[in-house]
C-alpha cells in the first residue's frame, strides 16, 4: 500500500476533493499557510495497483501537473473499513501488485548509480571474479557477483524505452556499454598482472583446464535460460516494488564470470576461449533487455502524456523485435554447442564401452581409468585424445591393446559434424601393475578406486599413442589391501 500526498494549487481544491469521494478514498486535509501557491495538502492511502490510475484521473479532471509536488510513501499498515472495501475493489482480479509510472521511473533512476562509484564497482567485481576463476574459488566468485552494479543500467534501459524517457534510456544504454569494456579491460588487466608477474605461473592448457574457466569457455542453451529468467526477475521485482538486492545478484552471476573469462582469455592469448565466452556475455545482455523491456511492455506502463503513447510503444516493439532476433541469432550458436556436448557425451560413452568391451577379453586385465580429451575451438570441441590406463597383474605380461583399441574407437561414427566421430582421435594406453591382497572379481575395481585416490603411487604415463602404433608403459606393482 502507498501513502499520496498531493499538494493542491489555488482553485483545486473542489475538483481535487471530488475526483477523491468519487473514487470511494478517505484522506485528510491540512491547510498550506507558506504564502506560495498552494491552499492545502491533501493525504490519502491507496493500493500500490491504485495509484497510477489515481493519479492520472487527478491530472486529467483536474488539470495537478507535476508542479503539485506529488509525493508517494510506502506505507505499512491502514487501520480502515473503508481502506479495506477500496482495496478489494482493485485487487480483486489482479494478477499481482504493480507499482506506479512515476514510481517505477524513480526506482529505476535510483538503481543506475552515478558514474564514479558504477565505474569503481564495476572494475572491482571484474578483478575479484578473475581472481576466483584463477584460484577455482566458488565463493569468490559469487563474491564478485554481490558487488557488481548490473541491475540498475539493464532495467533503466527498459524503463525509459517503455515510458518514454529518453534520458533514462540513453543513460542505461551508455552504463552497460562503458561496464561491459571496463569489465573486460580490468579483468584482462588484472589477469596478465597474474601472467607476466609470475604470480599465477600456469601454462595455457593448465589455466583452460580450471573448472570455473572451463565451464564459461562453451556455454550452451541453459545459459540463455539463466539470463532470460535473470532478466524477467529484475522486471518483476522493480515492477513489484519488492527488493532487487538479489536479483541483482542473479543477473550479475550471467554477466560477471564470463566477462572475466574473456579477460583470461586475451591475456593468455587464447582467441577461441575470448570468442566463446564473449558470445555468452553478449546474449546475456541482450536476453536481460530483451526480456525486461517485453515484461513492463506486457504490464502496460506507458508514457505520461497521452499522444506520446503511440511512438513509445513502436519503438519499444521495434526494439523487442530488433533484440529477438539478435538473441535468436546468438542463440544458434549456443544450441550449436549445446548438440556438440551431447555429442561428445556420446562419443566418451561409446568409447569407454568399447574398452570395457576389449578389457572383457582378457580376464587379467582391469580398466583403472579412463578419460577423454576435447579440443578448445568453439563452438564445436571435438575429441582428440582418449587416455586409458589398465591393470594387470604384477610379473605377467600385459599384451599390447594400443592397436585394437584405436581400431574400435576409430570406427566410431555417431556425430553429425564429426564432433562424435573416433576418426583422428590420438589413443594413449598406460598400464599399471596391481597386486591384490585377494583373487575375488572386485579387484579391478579396488585398483580403479585406489588409482582415482592418489593410493598407485609410482604410476607411469606413457607417451601419447596414435592410433596405428603399440606402446605400452608399465609402472611398479602396488599392492591393494
Amino acid at each position: 500500500m502507498r501513502l499520496v500526498q498531493v499538494m493542491i494549487p489555488t482553485g483545486k481544491r473542489e475538483a481535487v476533493l471530488s475526483v477523491l469521494d468519487e473514487n470511494g478514498i478517505d484522506y485528510a486535509l491540512s491547510d498550506e499557510v507558506s504564502g506560495r501557491r498552494y491552499t492545502a495538502l491533501v493525504s490519502f492511502p491507496l493500493p500500490t495497483n491504485a495509484v497510477e490510475p489515481v493519479l492520472d484521473q487527478l491530472r486529467e479532471e483536474t488539470g495537478i501537473d507535476r508542479d503539485a509536488y506529488t509525493v508517494v510513501l510506502d506505507a505499512e499498515t491502514v487501520v480502515s473499513e473503508r481502506y479495506e472495501q477500496l482495496e478489494k475493489e482493485w485487487t480483486e482480479g489482479e494478477e499481482g501488485e504493480r507499482i506506479a509510472r512515476d514510481e517505477l521511473v524513480s526506482r529505476a533512476s535510483d538503481l543506475a548509480p552515478d558514474w564514479v562509484p558504477f565505474l569503481a564497482m564495476t572494475a572491482i567485481s571484474a578483478v575479484v571474479a578473475t581472481a576466483g576463476l584463477l584460484i577455482d574459488s566458488p565463493a569468490v566468485v559469487v563474491g564478485s557477483m554481490v558487488i557488481a552494479p548490473l541491475i540498475g543500467p539493464a532495467m533503466a534501459t527498459s524503463v525509459g524505452s517503455v515510458v518514454d524517457d529518453r534520458e533514462l534510456f540513453v543513460r542505461g544504454i551508455k552504463l552497460q556499454l562503458v561496464g561491459a569494456v571496463l569489465a573486460v579491460g580490468s579483468a584482462a588487466a588484472f589477469a596478465g598482472l597474474l601472467r607476466f608477474g609470475n604470480v599465477v605461473p600456469l601454462g595455457v592448457a593448465e589455466v583452460f583446464a580450471i573448472g570455473e574457466v572451463r565451464e564459461r569457455l562453451s556455454p550452451g542453451v541453459p545459459s540463455l535460460v539463466v539470463a532470460l529468467a535473470a532478466g524477467f526477475a529484475g522486471a518483476l521485482s522493480l515492477s513489484s516494488g519488492v527488493s532487487s538486492a538479489l536479483v541483482g545478484v542473479m543477473i550479475a552471476a550471467a554477466l560477471v564470470p564470463p566477462t572475466a573469462v574473456v579477460g583470461i582469455g586475451i591475456a593468455w592469448g587464447r582467441p577461441e576461449a575470448i570468442v566463446g565466452s564473449a558470445v555468452l556475455v553478449a546474449v546475456n545482455f541482450l536476453s536481460i533487455n530483451l526480456v525486461a523491456l517485453a515484461t513492463f511492455w506486457y504490464q502496460g506502463y506507458q508514457p505520461e502524456e497521452w499522444f506520446n503513447v503511440g511512438d513509445a510503444r513502436k519503438d519499444t516493439i521495434k526494439r523487442i523485435g530488433a533484440l529477438a532476433v539478435t538473441v535468436l541469432v546468438l542463440s544458434s550458436v549456443l544450441a550449436g554447442a549445446t548438440y556438440a556436448s551431447m555429442e561428445r557425451a556420446a562419443f566418451a560413452d561409446q568409447a569407454r564401452e568399447e574398452t570395457e568391451s576389449l578389457l572383457a577379453g582378457e580376464p587379467s586385465l582391469s580398466l583403472v581409468s579412463f578419460d577423454v580429451e576435447h579440443g578448445s575451438a568453439f563452438p564445436f570441441r571435438s575429441p582428440e585424445r582418449v587416455m586409458v590406463t589398465v591393470g594387470y597383474p604384477p610379473g605377467t605380461e600385459p599384451p599390447a591393446l594400443a592397436d585394437r583399441l584405436a581400431e574400435r574407437i576409430g570406427a566410431i561414427d555417431n556425430g553429425r559434424f564429426g564432433l562424435g566421430s573416433g576418426e583422428g582421435v590420438t589413443v594413449s594406453v598406460r598400464y599399471a601393475a596391481v597386486e591384490t591382497a585377494g583373487d575375488g572379481a572386485g579387484a579391478g575395481d579396488d585398483a580403479a578406486q585406489a588409482f582415482r585416490e592418489g593410493g598407485m603411487s609410482g604410476v607411469q604415463s606413457t607417451a601419447s599413442t596414435t592410433v596405428s602404433s603399440t606402446s605400452s608403459t608399465f609402472s611398479p606393482s602396488v599392492t591393494l589391501m
